[in-house]
């Protein structure tokens, strides 16, 4: 497993799977006595947190989701009478809400987040508004059975014995673990990992009776696992950079901090970078560092990638000497030539801002004309594709760098080298190397 699948994981389970675990352990071990009061002290105390943090950082997707969450319970208690649920209308209630929460879960995975505002705010309400009017019609004074649908059988009863959710509730929360897990392992998002535990913590409250102490617990934890997403979501836009998802300057400069001897630190930068935005536009400039970052956080022999601004970047390697790290740098650059980069027919962003109109299509098309030109033209982009190239320099701690930023400073002067001898090349702080016969000549 590679760094970035063992970081993946690590998000995914760090803090939700632990918090959630630990409170199975509690709830469920018989190693604490958890009295009403607690709970409940618990239980408002979650919701008032996370409900104020949602609000405090524009969080309308965990805000959404909380308050979905407290009707949904408050829904379950008042139809059930604080009783078991296996009676109606607390089991019509039951049904509905086994349901409603995974889709409502999806829908909130799937929107973008579009903050507070009225025109953002709107949709959603009226969205909990109907489903909470839905909810109060079939629990009418008087139902004795919801709508068949809610509990349809599909397969054979005695596969289900194990729980109370029905059929099509469980269609719902399995569709929705899927949909949260793959967007999570897509995206590297701490909401939809926030999302998928919390929504794992119903699930168990559900199975639990759904409305007794330890079910009230778990309705809770599910609270407080959204309001830790805020927290990490919140740690990653300080700590990471939000175009490569690579850990950003701030998180550079407090792991130099912790780097003891020896080590070495490379800086890598993009050849040309310029002409590609200059020919092809800003989007194509963040797609082509996103390309690169995404093959820098491949790094092997143990380095760190960071995007410290730019189109610059900087790996460091602790533990290593800079001959241990030129052979993985070496392969990591022939990775990224041999990357073929092909362009996205995108309208360039400050063009396309400006409106419509023939005036605006010619000012488009007059600026297209005046922009220089790389191997492919633009008409040939969308058949064709780029390559992408990078130098980079290295430098280890020593007898005359004896402090991180002067090792730092000679990996500068030898990424100055690389460029000065042609781009597309390892150069170290030591003395200069042999071009590779496998290179070809300046190729970006």
């Amino acid at each position: 497993m590679d760094q970035g699948s063992k970081a993946t994981m690590k998000s995914l389970f760090v803090p939700g799977g632990i918090l959630l675990l630990t409170a199975v352990v509690l709830l469920q071990g018989g190693f604490l006595s958890i009295s009403e009061p607690a709970v409940d002290f618990y239980y408002y105390a979650v919701f008032a947190a996370g409900i104020l943090l949602a609000w405090r950082f524009h969080s309308s997707r965990v805000f959404f989701a909380l308050i979905m969450l407290l009707l949904a319970h408050r829904a379950l208690e008042f139809f059930s009478g604080g009783r078991a649920i296996s009676i109606s209308p607390g089991r019509i209630a039951f049904e509905a809400i086994a349901l409603f929460v995974p889709l409502n879960f999806i829908a909130l995975s799937l929107v973008r987040e579009r903050g507070l505002g009225i025109p953002a705010i709107t949709p959603r309400l009226l969205v909990l508004f109907l489903e909470s009017v839905f909810v109060a019609v079939i629990c009418r004074p008087g139902e004795i059975t919801g709508p068949a649908l809610l509990h349809a059988v599909f397969l054979n009863r005695s596969l289900f014995q194990w729980t109370q959710i029905p059929q099509l509730g469980l269609l719902a929360f399995a569709a929705a673990f899927a949909v949260l897990l793959v967007r999570f392992l897509l995206y590297h998002k701490p909401l939809e990992g926030g999302l998928l535990w919390s929504l794992a913590a119903i699930f168990l409250s559900l199975q639990t009776n759904a409305v007794d102490r330890v079910a009230v617990a778990y309705w809770a934890t599910a609270g407080l696992l959204l309001t830790t997403s805020i927290i990490e979501n919140t740690y990653v836009l300080a700590y990471h950079d939000e175009l490569t998802s690579l850990p950003a300057r701030r998180a550079f400069n407090e792991a130099l901090l912790r780097l003891e001897a020896p080590y070495s630190i490379a800086v890598v930068d993009i050849d040309h970078f310029k002409n590609f935005n200059d020919t092809y536009g800003h989007d194509t400039g963040d797609q082509v560092l996103s390309m690169v970052a995404a093959r820098l956080a491949r790094v092997s022999g143990g380095g760190q990638a960071f995007r410290v601004g730019g189109e610059e970047f900087s790996i460091l390697f602790a533990g290593k000497s800079m001959k241990d790290v030129v052979p993985h740098l070496d392969a990591l650059r022939m990775l990224i030539e041999e990357s073929t980069f092909r362009v996205r027919s995108t309208p360039e962003r400050r063009l396309a801002a400006r409106g419509g109109g023939r005036r605006g299509e010619d000012k488009k098309a007059t600026a297209v004309r005046r922009q220089p030109r790389l191997r492919n033209s633009p008409e040939e982009s969308s058949l064709s594709g780029l390559s992408v190239t990078v130098s980079i320099g290295v430098a280890e701690l020593g007898t005359k760098t004896l402090e991180v930023e002067q090792v730092i400073q000679a990996a500068d002067k030898a990424l100055y080298r690389a460029k000065k001898a042609g781009r597309n090349r390892v150069e170290t702080a030591s003395e200069p190397r042999t071009r590779s016969p496998r290179l070809r000549s300046n190729t970006a």
